[in-house]
């Protein structure tokens, strides 16, 4: 803002300069609001889940991607479970293809990373 002291002593101030700084961040607070931050929520699997929790689980998926956030899977091995890892990619194929519809597949696993396959899932774009 431009001020100056004008002869009897009092602030003038440009009014120009000002309210377009005001509109300036009355613009940008607009455009904040209007964005959406993308979370990425996570879900965990173990090769033996049961059908009812899949369905629960899958569920939760559902929501989280409508929701337009990415969906990060892991399937955790527990002992005996690291032999069987041809179960755990079984596992998380059955969930790509469940949410083939919703969901573009980001990252799928090649190899497990410690004791535990993770897959990465991004809403598709609507059109």
């Amino acid at each position: 803002m431009k001020s100056a002291l004008t002869p009897n002593r009092q602030f003038v101030v440009s009014w120009t300069t000002a309210s377009s700084l005001y509109e300036k961040s009355k613009s940008s607070k607009e455009q904040k609001k209007k964005q959406k931050v993308i979370q990425v929520k996570e879900i965990k699997f173990r090769p033996g889940t049961d059908d009812g929790d899949y369905q629960v689980k899958l569920r939760s998926l559902v929501r989280f991607l409508e929701d337009g956030d990415k969906a990060k899977i892991t399937l955790r091995f527990r002992g005996r479970e690291m032999a069987h890892q041809q179960i755990g990619m079984e596992v998380l194929t059955r969930v790509r293809d469940d949410l083939s519809e919703l969901a573009v597949v980001e990252s799928f696993p090649t190899k497990i990373e410690g004791r535990q396959m993770i897959m990465v899932l991004a809403p598709k774009k609507k059109q």
